[in-house]
């Protein structure tokens, strides 16, 4: 239990600790106006207090990423809290705030217009399409997992499931960020912090289910899969969304446009980050826990995470508890899933030029989407995660290499967005060049040598890009930003 006592600690004091250093580098303005406030339209930049927003942006981050991927990265052993940790704070979280920041300092903007503006139009077009994919591979995995939950919780035809959520995400992707996202998400917000408490003191106080059982420090940097999986990059793609995910990129705009203060950056987009890696935190720790170590977590799941959540949930909470507990576990991906689709909407309105005050145009972009989203549904739910998992941290080593960008360019330390960014960027690639089924197939040391050589090349890159255009003063800005 002190290990788990330890990892929650060491969240919230990076919060308070590298957040506020990770903010005083950036470098607030309190006074300066925000897009809510500037480009009000009553759609999608709509003014809402510091509270609403952090929930809003919780539930947009915390689909079903900080609770399967924790699960199924536990089959390593206790290094995947060790990632959860160091990642979330030195990585994951910083990558949101600098992602929601930006997109506050230049009008709301989407993260394909961000990273064209800071790395090129280069980076700006693969950004557009990598952006879209990601947003729809997120959209039909947050439609089929919350479907496939309801349907063993309920024992009707998971089609019925599939159709009423597709139907719910077409109304949340275009009416108002006011009218379902703002007034019931927070709601929704308290139901999953009262989820993830429920479920850590049942286990913290159960008589059958020790916490972390025969668990020691030596065991955070060993292997302990029972199918000999190489941890080495696997886990740092297994574990997205507790840890750093490119997905929150793509959502962190949404609540930039409705943020009314640039003091608030860190409690909205650092925190909520913090507040995933918790949440990842209590998952990976019941999924080591329930059924006493990572042998018995790889029976008792039988190779499906779902089973866990609904097998915890109920063993710890009993029968009313549980149907609560499975209930926030649906509501995360759903709150996710419509948030991904009116994300895409925004970044092909940005990319068409395409006001999106008027509701036929809102329906012209996100009618196609929702057609491809349910084409996707038909392809086994197994692929469409392992490309979920490489697309999300890829998109993630190219937000950190945007910001390091812009650090670079205001000559300020970019090192806090550099090494995750050259870290993220090895694991993408050498996962790439190993896996068989996604990739080249080859040895793992080659792999590593490529990705780390990639990673050097890319970074050099950045640097001769933003070369000659430094300024030395956050004062001298480019319009708009």
């Amino acid at each position: 239990m002190s290990w788990f006592l330890l990892s929650i600690g060491l969240l919230f004091g990076g919060y308070f600790i590298y957040g506020m250093f990770v903010e005083k580098v950036f470098g607030i303005k309190p006074s300066r106006q925000t897009p809510a406030h500037a480009h009000t339209d009553g759609v999608d930049y709509v003014p809402m207090s510091t509270k609403k927003v952090y929930l809003v942006q919780l539930l947009n981050i915390a689909g079903v990423g900080p609770i399967f991927g924790p699960i199924l990265g536990a089959l390593y052993g206790p290094a995947a809290m060790l990632w959860i940790v160091c990642g979330c704070i030195f990585a994951g979280a910083v990558h949101d705030y600098f992602s929601g920041m930006l997109s506050v300092r230049n009008k709301g903007q989407s993260v394909p217009n961000l990273a064209g503006k800071y790395l090129g139009n280069g980076a700006k077009h693969f950004m557009n399409i990598f952006a879209i994919v990601l947003l729809l591979l997120v959209g039909v995995v947050f439609v089929s997992a919350p479907a496939g939950l309801l349907g063993r919780l309920t024992g009707l035809d998971v089609t019925i499931f599939l159709v009423c959520i597709f139907a719910y995400y077409l109304v949340a992707t275009i009416v108002p960020v006011d009218k379902i996202i703002g007034r019931f998400y927070p709601f929704f917000g308290a139901l999953l912090l009262f989820m993830s408490i429920g479920l850590t003191v049942a286990l913290m106080v159960s008589s059958e289910h020790s916490m972390l059982p025969g668990v020691e420090a030596g065991d955070f940097f060993q292997n302990l899969n029972p199918n000999d999986m190489p941890l080495w990059p696997a886990l740092f793609i297994t574990i997205a969304c507790g840890a750093i995910s490119g997905f929150h990129a793509t959502q962190s705009p949404l609540m930039a446009r409705c943020m009314e203060n640039e003091q608030n950056g860190r409690f909205v987009f650092y925190g909520a980050m913090i507040g995933e890696g918790v949440i990842a935190i209590i998952w990976c720790a019941i999924a080591l826990s329930f059924f006493g170590g990572v042998e018995g977590l790889a029976e008792g799941m039988g190779g499906n995470p779902a089973n866990l959540v609904y097998e915890a949930s109920n063993g710890l909470l009993g029968a009313f508890g549980g149907f609560l507990a499975v209930l926030g576990v649906i509501v995360l991906p759903i709150t996710s899933g419509d948030t991904a689709f009116r994300s895409a909407r925004l970044i092909l309105a940005e990319l068409f030029n395409m006001p999106q005050t008027k509701l036929p145009k809102r329906l012209m972009l996100a009618l196609p989407l929702f057609v491809g989203g349910a084409i996707l549904t038909q392809v086994d739910f197994g692929v469409i995660w392992r490309y979920f998992g490489v697309a999300n941290q890829a998109t993630a080593a190219l937000m950190l290499w945007t910001a390091a960008a812009y650090l670079l360019r205001h000559n300020k330390l970019h090192w806090i967005c550099t090494i995750p960014a050259t870290f993220m960027t090895t694991v993408v690639v050498t996962f790439i060049l190993n896996s068989s089924k996604l990739g080249f197939g080859l040895p793992m040391t080659v792999s590593t040598i490529g990705g780390i050589i990639t990673a050097l090349l890319v970074a050099s890159a950045v640097w001769m890009k933003v070369k000659g255009k430094v300024v030395d003063h956050e004062d001298v800005l480019e319009p708009g930003e």
